[in-house]
């Protein structure tokens, strides 16, 4: 059996023979301000710690992010009333309960979530599936440091300092070296900064709910027609945030005890995804009934009394960075489950640098707007697909793995066919061809857009789990009593 390896050779701590679980003293791998050593190997049970508390901070803290107001204003954008608008944002929010559920694994195992999808994909069949979820993740985490330099920058211009390239430069380097520094320092600081900031961030946007929403028109206006293209539309931007998180729940609960709930992890993860994502993305649709949303940064910062204007732009700064501290935190994990025999550190210096070069990039190229829709169908088109299958192989395990297994890179119960498990593979690809088919973007236009007048590219989800399902459930992992496996 081979580990991948951690960033530290260090040994664990061991405790007397006999001794009780609380002797067991605080465990350096996982503290505020040092760096983790753990990368994906199994965090031991000596130095699990934390409650499903903490992933409600976790989720809510991450999603105060401007990223849910834009989407808002861009369900206006396409045609929808405030009312519309509003129950699409709540029913997208909804989506949180399945990304928290998916956190179980990580506690059972002990894993990064594309270590245990190796389960559904087969050891090397995870590898193209981990290659997209990088390069997808790694573009989220640009989309977010792009909208937080932007509201840098033009803070900057508030202070009298010239909004020029120069300035572009200045402000994507601040905040992407803010992000860089959390998520190097590893899991318990990213724990605690989503915590901290979410307290700060939070009391913000509320007085920003209040200064907007109580300004909103609800009444329809001529362009408004709720046709069911609009609604396909806005449905496929809002839900793209919850979706993009599907490769990495287990990342933030590995290191909870392995008696941690499945019922509280679902509970106080939705509650904090929802109740942030929801609001901001409600915040969103009461703006663009007001302002010209163009430039959504700039429309909203109108709508507010001058004297809070910078802090706002603070928001949004702060925002930005929460997020995409968990992103390429996931990121450097997901460098690992590639194989790549890179520490979790130098995970994160190379994710870094493709995200300070796509960043330059977008900043000084095209259309943000253009650039964000045309972004979030390709994130779609290769989420949805890929979560669909997790999902249904998930429920069928009922969340119970071969914990060693899943380390076992040459044989093993996961290596299936030559390192290929044919259900998963055959499953991701139908549901990404189904989803490019149905897709609509700046990209391109499916042939099933105009005969079905919409979007349905997160319908690949059904189609790639259900036929997952049809392929799989009579395979002997799925049909032996699930208390033969570990990790129960």
């Amino acid at each position: 059996m081979t580990l991948p390896r951690s960033d530290s050779a260090a040994p664990a701590p061991v405790g007397r023979p006999g001794a009780p679980t609380a002797a067991v003293p605080p465990v350096a791998s996982d503290q505020v301000f040092q760096v983790e050593t753990h990368g994906i190997d199994p965090i031991p049970d000596a130095e699990r710690h934390g409650s499903a508390k903490d992933v409600f901070w976790l989720w809510f803290g991450s999603n105060l992010t401007f990223t849910f107001v834009l989407n808002g204003t861009l369900a206006v954008m396409f045609g929808l009333s405030f009312w519309v608008a509003t129950a699409v944002v709540v029913l997208t929010g909804l989506s949180f309960f399945v990304i928290s559920a998916l956190g179980l694994g990580g506690v059972r195992t002990g894993t990064a979530t594309l270590v245990i999808s190796r389960a559904t994909f087969g050891v090397l069949g995870n590898f193209p599936a981990g290659v997209l979820n990088w390069i997808v993740g790694i573009g989220y985490t640009i989309l977010n440091t792009v909208v937080g330099s932007i509201a840098l920058q033009q803070l900057f211009g508030k202070l009298g300092m010239a909004q020029n390239d120069f300035g572009k430069i200045v402000a994507l380097a601040i905040t992407l070296t803010l992000t860089f520094a959390v998520a190097m320092w590893g899991h318990a600081t990213v724990q605690a900064a989503e915590r901290w900031m979410a307290y700060i961030l939070g009391a913000g946007f509320g007085l920003l709910i209040v200064f907007v929403v109580p300004g909103v028109e609800t009444a329809s206006t001529p362009d408004q027609g709720n046709s069911f293209h609009a609604i396909s539309l806005a449905v496929l931007v809002m839900i793209a945030g919850p979706i993009s998180y599907m490769p990495m729940p287990s990342d933030y609960t590995r290191y909870l005890p392995k008696d941690t709930s499945l019922r509280s992890i679902t509970l106080w993860g939705a509650a904090g995804g929802m109740l942030s994502s929801v609001a901001l993305g409600i915040l969103g649709v009461a703006a663009a009934t007001q302002a010209d949303m163009t430039d959504a940064v700039a429309g909203v910062a109108d709508l507010v009394p001058g004297w809070f204007e910078g802090l706002f732009l603070l928001l949004v700064v702060g925002g930005s960075i929460t997020n995409s501290i968990l992103t390429l935190y996931s990121s450097s994990l997901n460098l690992q489950v590639l194989g790549i025999p890179w520490s979790r550190s130098k995970g994160i210096l190379v994710s870094t640098a493709c995200i300070l070069a796509g960043s330059l990039w977008a900043l000084f190229n095209g259309d943000f707007n253009e650039n964000l829709t045309s972004f979030l169908s390709v994130l779609v088109v290769v989420f949805a697909p890929w979560g669909g299958v997790f999902v249904a192989d998930t429920l069928m395990r009922r969340c119970r793995y071969d914990a060693d297994a899943l380390h076992d890179l040459r044989g093993g119960a996961y290596w299936y066919t030559r390192g290929f498990h044919p259900a998963g593979m055959i499953a991701l690809v139908a549901g990404i061809v189904f989803a490019s088919l149905s897709a609509e973007s700046a990209l391109w236009t499916g042939p099933l857009v105009e005969p079905f007048d919409g979007d349905f590219t997160v319908l690949g989800a059904v189609v790639s789990g259900l036929l997952y399902w049809l392929l799989a459930r009579r395979e002997p992992q799925f049909t032996r009593h699930p208390n033969t496996l570990s990790g129960v």
